[in-house]
């Protein structure tokens, strides 16, 4: 009966957010308590609900003062020149936008932290996907699951999290996966690749006047742009060989509202209708005497997150309070500068504390445990020897459907001691348990995912639909990279 009620809770969130007939929070909230009446456990719901509080309580911290921190970062200009370097590679080329949008993305997942590389991506992408007319849900897949391949890193969460509870050493997991991750990776690039293309074909070409792109240094060249967004003035229209004629973005990636409703990127990154902005270079925010204070302040802080000097929560809100006193050391000043970021950070400390109620009735109720019993119950026994693959394959929905910690310490324990009675080792399980990533990314028990819609503006419903298959389909390719170099 759980096991049913799991599956139709998951399946109910799922379809009504993705037809837009619930917002998000709202189904976050809704759905989980109406099913937990369902089971027949209405009465303990609020307990249910404080616990699942409680476990996302520091998660919802992190996230507040991490969006101060990085958000004050893009304000006084810390990563303006990383952006002007893949603006400049861009060069206003829908194909080269999406490329950069997967390179950047992977670049800023180096942290470990997937809010700080979707606010940082969105930052400096949004901007030029806008002006030029191009699918912004395009930029939320491609990010997602680019962050979702780096996200195995061993500070990143799921590779520590597979040690501990198989207690092994993280570095015996990882450092063999890096051939299979290393692939998945590149097939991220390739993906993005095709995908700009196929912007690029969507939206034909345009010939902008130098000056158009104010975030770039005159070169004193022709900027090539996409578009049927606003154009700039005097631009004129080539359509690409065989194009399709020009037309809004598609009805999968043209979404501007949001069940979330944040604010915009931060102050500084400025769509602009009449021409692309991007970074502001002359915005009022920018601190340039303070830039190695501010690059040292952010090099010492993921060091001591990766190092777990302290709990990442306590890093982040001492982060956050040094950034703004040295930044900005008169109270108005700060205070401005708090209520900039105010609307992305009530909104995605509410979103998490709605996936509360979601993870809470999930565990409280025994649902998670029922479901994942069911599923290894269902494995054949002939399969017993392929354990590595069986667990890869289940990876993909498990961590979908489930939080990194449900599946790690609740499920992997169980896959592991059904692989080690047919003589498959507990590291190929553990390594095979990292290949879902990639789809685990665009979960709706993933807090970051509503930072990376959020800001950009995008229907959760339709980042899912777009995304869904392309980030199962990279994790598959991890899956086959691993078994092909004999890692898995």
């Amino acid at each position: 009966m759980l096991t049913f009620l799991g599956f139709a809770m998951i399946a109910t969130f799922l379809v009504l957010i993705m037809l837009k007939k619930m917002s998000p929070i709202a189904a976050l909230v809704l759905i989980p308590a109406l099913f937990c009446v369902f089971a027949g456990q209405g009465a303990q719901l609020g307990g249910y609900v404080i616990d699942g509080v409680g476990k996302l309580a520091p998660t919802a911290a992190m996230l507040m003062f991490a969006i101060v921190y990085f958000g004050v970062m893009i304000d006084v200009g810390l990563f303006d020149p990383i952006v002007r370097g893949i603006l400049r590679f861009c060069r206003a080329d829908p194909m080269r936008v999406v490329v950069g949008t997967a390179v950047l993305a992977a670049i800023v997942s180096l942290d470990g932290d997937g809010s700080t590389t979707f606010m940082i991506t969105v930052s400096a992408m949004y901007p030029l996907y806008k002006r030029l007319g191009m699918s912004l849900v395009v930029m939320t897949g491609v990010a997602a699951t680019a962050n979702g391949v780096m996200n195995t890193l061993p500070w990143g969460g799921p590779t520590a999290r597979a040690a501990t509870a198989l207690k092994l050493d993280a570095a015996d997991i990882f450092v063999p996966m890096i051939p299979a991750l290393a692939v998945g990776l590149l097939f991220v690039f390739v993906l993005a690749y095709v995908l700009g293309l196929r912007e690029r074909r969507r939206l034909g070409l345009l010939t902008l006047p130098v000056g158009t792109d104010r975030s770039a240094e005159p070169t004193g060249e022709l900027l090539v742009a996409a578009g049927k967004g606003p154009a700039a003035a005097g631009s004129t229209r080539t359509p690409s060989a065989g194009s399709a004629p020009s037309q809004a973005s598609t009805g999968s990636g043209a979404s501007t509202g949001s069940g979330v409703t944040p604010a915009g990127p931060t102050e500084g990154v400025t769509p602009g209708e009449d021409g692309f902005q991007g970074l502001d270079p002359h915005r009022s925010t920018l601190r340039p005497r303070l830039y190695w204070f501010n690059a040292g302040l952010t090099v010492a802080l993921l060091t001591a997150m990766i190092m777990e000097l302290l709990p990442i929560p306590v890093l982040f809100l001492l982060g956050a309070a040094l950034a703004l006193t040295v930044n900005f050391p008169h109270m108005p000043d700060q205070k401005a500068r708090i209520a900039a970021h105010a609307e992305n950070v009530l909104n995605v400390a509410g979103m998490v504390f709605a996936a509360a109620v979601f993870t809470g009735v999930l565990t409280g109720t025994g649902m998670v445990k029922h479901m994942a019993d069911w599923l290894v119950g269902a494995i054949p026994e002939g399969m017993g020897p392929h354990m590595a693959l069986v667990t890869g394959l289940l990876s993909l929905p498990l961590t979908y459907f489930m939080s990194n910690d449900g599946f790690y310490f609740g499920v992997l324990p169980v896959l592991a001691e059904a692989g080690a009675a047919h003589g498959v080792s507990p590291l190929e399980i553990a390594r095979a348990s990292l290949v879902g990533q990639a789809l685990h990314m665009s979960s709706p028990l993933v807090p970051a995912v509503y930072v990376l819609v959020g800001m950009a503006k995008v229907e959760f419903g339709d980042h899912t639909r777009f995304t869904v298959k392309w980030a199962a389909l990279t994790s598959l390719v991890v899956l086959a990279a691993g078994m092909l170099f004999g890692i898995i």
